[in-house]
């Protein structure tokens, strides 16, 4: 533990990306994974004007930016085996670039079917699958899955290869495919439930491998543990759940922690915790790390354990408003931040930072008002009425 402690505060700004013409909230960030790290990559991340910036990351350069227009862009991923970039859009369709090219033109567009509006995405390991969640319309909440291989007759656009319908009851908020098996997927939803099926299977009913309730509206999910059968969840109330899969056939509960406001049990060194940012399975250590923030941008790394959450340590002196999104790389001890100050940060161990100017809070206009960190369970409804 001490040499994570270590590793995470030793962490000092590198880089700045330079200001851009427009300022956005950064919501989401992901990497490309067919570069060696040393030899640097690319970063892509999402905004709140609903495009995706694509970066170099060890200059945080800007290099383009696509659009989703007409629809809002919601979450960023690249493939696992060359440079494309997804996101999914309230347009109905998932969308797919070639990070290396200058075009507006999406290289694929992944059509929905007809009133989906998609909030949440992911691919599998594989690059194989697509999955994309939906939000509710009459009494449907789709999760809608395509087949994202190239071909040598390959098609701009694919239709899907079908839905389940079945298993959520309300907007579907979060989707996650297993960081190995690429049959194995979880989903959440702002009806507090998470799902995980087994894609292997052939009907929706006998797929649920396991359905875990939050008792809240999802905000985050991920896999972690040895071999990656366990899962967690972050609501937008601030809570977290933890369950293990591994006990699904034994008399064990899969419950291993569930706390309703870590906001209120939370001990944070000099400082206090307003939200929740994400998690982080560390593989070589087999613990999973939360990270939180204050409103001021400062930065807390969480410990967890089945007896809650502590505090390790914290970052200060990089973002000035609250953080949305990160992307720990722990093998190159990298991490990189993006918050409502438009900033996109690179942090490295021991860094020097040349040109220090920490912005100010940005006031932004009132279209990327609408996409501020939501914590209540109907904050979709809301936007669907504006």
């Amino acid at each position: 533990m001490e040499k994570i402690k270590d590793q995470f505060a030793n962490l000092h700004i590198l880089r700045r990306s330079s200001e851009p013409k427009e300022p956005t909230y950064l919501l989401g960030i992901d990497t490309s994974k067919t570069v060696p790290a040393e030899k640097g990559g690319l970063v892509a991340v999402l905004c709140s004007n609903g495009s995706i910036r694509i970066y170099d990351k060890e200059t945080l350069n800007l290099l383009r930016e696509f659009s989703g227009s007409p629809g809002l862009l919601n979450g960023v991923r690249f493939a696992n085996s060359c440079d494309n970039v997804y996101s999914a859009s309230t347009d109905g369709t998932v969308k797919c670039w070639d990070a290396r090219l200058a075009s507006e033109k999406p290289a694929q567009l992944f059509k929905g079917y007809p009133s989906n509006i998609f909030i949440s995405f992911d691919v599998n390991c594989k690059d194989h699958i697509i999955c994309a969640g939906a939000e509710k319309v009459e009494d449907d909440a789709l999760l809608v899955f395509w087949d994202a291989r190239f071909t040598s007759q390959d098609l701009s656009t694919r239709d899907p290869l079908g839905a389940y319908s079945e298993t959520h009851s309300d907007d579907i908020t979060q989707v996650r495919f297993h960081p190995s098996n690429p049959n194995m997927v979880v989903s959440g939803s702002t009806d507090g439930l998470v799902n995980v099926f087994d894609l292997s299977v052939d009907n929706e009913e006998d797929a649920l491998v396991a359905t875990c309730n939050s008792v809240s509206s999802v905000s985050c999910i991920g896999w972690c543990g040895r071999d990656y059968k366990q899962i967690y969840c972050m609501t937008h109330d601030e809570g977290f759940c933890w369950w293990d899969l591994n006990h699904l056939d034994t008399d064990e509960p899969i419950t291993c922690l569930n706390i309703q406001d870590v906001r209120d049990v939370t001990d944070v060194k000099e400082g206090h915790l307003d939200y929740l940012i994400g998690g982080l399975y560390h593989e070589n250590m087999d613990r999973l790390f939360v990270i939180g923030g204050t409103n001021l941008g400062k930065i807390h790394l969480l410990s967890c354990t089945k007896t809650g959450l502590s505090h390790v340590t914290s970052l200060q002196g990089g973002h000035a408003a609250t953080v949305r999104s990160f992307c720990w790389t722990v093998s190159e001890d990298s991490l990189l931040t993006g918050g409502e100050d438009a900033q996109l940060l690179l942090w490295k161990p021991g860094a020097v930072e040349k040109t220090f100017t920490k912005k100010d809070s940005l006031k932004i206009a009132s279209s990327v008002q609408q996409r501020v960190r939501v914590h209540s369970s109907d904050s979709y409804k809301k936007r669907k009425q504006q």
